[in-house]
Formats: structure tokens, sequence, C-alpha cells
């Protein structure tokens, strides 16, 4: 991840923005209502963005000639819920495309899944799961921020699988191969994401109402 331009089939192109727009139609719905009902917001939103765009650009060399890099987009999963992360990062992984040459157009949809949905949603979901068992905010962030960085690189290794299965193993072959070849790098950046984010974190409840204003932390993600 990002999957290049080309890459993929045709087909599976057109299947994994098929299954992404809909992800991004209600996320845009609920952008509008926080701008709506939390103008003071909108820097918070931009500043998500653009930790997204800062850490997704980051690029370190994997093996066999490939690359990981953190996703950034747990900041916002738990901060505004999984469906505005879906806007915004569709929204980071087009400029990346267009101005980094970094991910492509045919396989933004594939892209947008793995980085802008699925990230997202793990993340939101296990920072819930922490607090819900009366665990510290740090923690949860920490897990979820992690998780969701590793969930994006399992289906980015579950969309390369299904394009080229192993001509020996078949579909289950061709995943732990591409799942071996991102894990060398991809944990420890996992962890240092989540590190991070918690640090991000911890400077906005000092420094600011903008947790309590989002009904700290709890998210909306219908």
């Amino acid at each position: 991840m990002h999957i290049m331009e080309g890459f993929l089939p045709a087909a599976h192109c057109v299947a994994w923005t098929a299954v992404s727009a809909p992800f991004v139609a209600h996320g845009g719905m609920r952008l509008r209502k926080i701008m709506r009902e939390h103008p003071q917001m909108r820097l918070t939103l931009a500043a998500s963005g653009a930790f997204t765009f800062v850490l997704s650009a980051l690029k370190m060399p994997s093996v066999t000639g490939s690359c990981s890099h953190p996703t950034g987009t747990g900041l916002g999963a738990v901060l505004f819920g999984p469906p505005v992360m879906s806007v915004i990062g569709a929204i980071v992984l087009l400029f990346q495309a267009l101005l980094l040459a970094h991910g492509g157009i045919t396989t933004l949809g594939a892209n947008i899944f793995s980085m802008a949905i699925v990230g997202p949603w793990v993340s939101y979901w296990l920072y819930k799961l922490f607090r819900s068992l009366g665990l510290s905010m740090a923690l949860g962030v920490f897990v979820g921020a992690a998780a969701g960085d590793l969930a994006t690189y399992i289906t980015t290794s579950v969309e390369l699988a299904a394009a080229y299965p192993d001509a020996a193993s078949g579909y289950l072959g061709a995943f732990l191969k591409f799942m071996g070849v991102f894990a060398i790098t991809q944990i420890p950046l996992a962890v240092a994401e989540g590190l991070l984010t918690v640090i991000v974190m911890n400077a906005l409840s000092q420094k600011t109402d903008v947790l309590n204003e989002l009904g700290l932390i709890q998210g909306r993600p219908s």
C-alpha cells in the first residue's frame, strides 16, 4: 500500500471502487453534519487530514523492492468517526496519486478501501472496546491506531492476492507472501504510529476543548 497505478486488473479496480463508493458517500454526509453542527472543528478536521497525508507519504523501504509507511488514519477515526475518515482518506489518496505518484487513479478504490475504510473502522472499534472496558484513553488510542495500520496492510495483501494468486499455492499462498513482504517493516511502523497518535491526542486534550466538544471521544460513525 499504496497499490501503484496499473498494478490491478481493470475488473478489480472497478470492483473495489464500487465497494468503496458507498462508504465515501456516507462519510460525506457525516462530514457535512459535523461542519454544520461544529463549525469550530474545521481546523481540527484539516489537521487530521494533514496528519494522515504526512504520515502516509513517508516511505520506508521493505523487501523485494516494496515499501511500507504509516497511515495516520487512527487519529481522525477516534476524533470524528470512521465515516469521516473515509472522505479525508480518499482526498489524501487522490492528492498523493496526483502530486506524488504515490498510488494511482485506477487503484484509488482499492487503496481507499484498505487505508480509508478498513483501517479507520478497526481503529475506532478497538478504541471503543478498550474504553468500554474502563481502560485508559491513551491505551485505547495506541492499540486502535497501531491495529488500524496493520489492518490496512492485511487488507492490501488480500487485494493483491486476489489479483495475483500464486501458481502453486493459490490465493492463500499469495496472501502469506504479500504479508511476509510487509510485516518486517510494518510491525515496528504500526507501534511507532500508535505512540505518535497518543502524543497528538494528549496535546489536543491539554490545549483545546476539542475532545469535550466531540463528546469525547465516542466518535460518531452513524
